[in-house]
């Protein structure tokens, strides 16, 4: 069954104004009686092991899960720049390995305005092939986050290129149910889909390599998520045999405040879980895709 989680960034308004903290965090993700949490970077007071440990242990004790975490990278940046955001992903690649941490998430590119999109791919994909590789190295598996907003990976086209091109089995794919170029939440009509764009057969193509979806939530006021067609995604989830990670991500902050949306997102998701059919035979026997069937 998906197991259900939380990232720790719909708490983003709360954690800037300080009314929580990491600590807080999984006491509320308990409460809420989630499977697991998503760590950002930014919600991390320290990588002192000392403090590492008193999270691992806390939420242990809660019987939470850490599934990933969130490292906020851009392989687009000038040549000049990317040794040190390598060498930020690989240190927080060791964090997730000191904590036991599965999985980490990396973006690919962000175009500069004006340069030419092969070249961003030119100076990306070394750098991606270098942390895939060290998160093999650590027992880490290093996720593809599809990204819209002038990022590389604004379809699923562009991210099955990205790994069929890097090629490690420990570089794998974390799919955002709103990021994919035409969704209402990755346009800049909010709110609106552009089915010319088809986001959801973007979805749908990428759902085979996914380790973890990020379940966005944009609008939930009426306990329904209403931007975003959760009963077809996890229909498409099903189709393909997902058994991972289904992680809220709350971005509603400007129309509900995350201490009544956070809850109703984790009811709204949960209740679709419970209700969704067994897996069809063909799809929980089916063996997850391999690195050469990408086109």
């Amino acid at each position: 069954m998906i197991k259900l989680g939380c990232m720790s960034l719909s708490y983003r308004d709360q954690f800037r104004a300080g009314q929580i903290d990491l600590e807080g965090f999984i006491e509320r993700a308990y409460q809420l009686g989630l499977d697991g949490i998503d760590i950002h970077t930014r919600a991390f007071a320290s990588t002192a092991p000392e403090y590492l440990r008193k999270i691992r242990m806390q939420a242990l004790k809660r019987g939470l899960a850490l599934s990933y975490i969130g490292i906020s990278n851009n392989f687009g940046k000038p040549q000049e720049q990317l040794e040190a955001e390598v060498r930020m992903v690989k240190d927080w690649i060791d964090v997730a390995a000191y904590m036991g941490i599965p999985l980490v998430r990396i973006f690919a590119a962000w175009i500069p305005e004006g340069e030419p999109e092969e070249a961003v791919w030119a100076r990306m994909m070394p750098c991606l092939k270098e942390v895939a590789a060290y998160g093999q190295e650590k027992g880490v598996v290093v996720g593809l986050h599809n990204h819209n907003h002038g990022c590389v990976t604004r379809t699923s086209r562009e991210v099955l290129r990205i790994l069929r091109e890097v090629d490690n089995p420990y570089f794998s794919h974390i799919l955002d149910t709103g990021q994919y170029i035409g969704s209402p939440g990755a346009s800049g009509a909010r709110g609106h889909e552009d089915p010319a764009l088809n986001f959801y057969g973007s979805i749908a193509e990428s759902a085979p390599y996914a380790v973890h979806v990020r379940a966005k939530i944009y609008r939930i006021q009426s306990g329904e998520e209403a931007w975003l067609n959760y009963p077809r995604i996890l229909e498409i989830l099903r189709s393909v045999g997902y058994n991972g990670w289904m992680s809220i991500v709350y971005e509603g902050q400007d129309v509900e405040p995350e201490e009544t949306a956070v809850p109703k997102a984790v009811a709204y998701l949960r209740r679709l879980i419970l209700s969704a059919p067994p897996l069809p035979p063909d799809a929980a026997s089916a063996p997850p895709p391999q690195r050469s069937t990408l086109g």
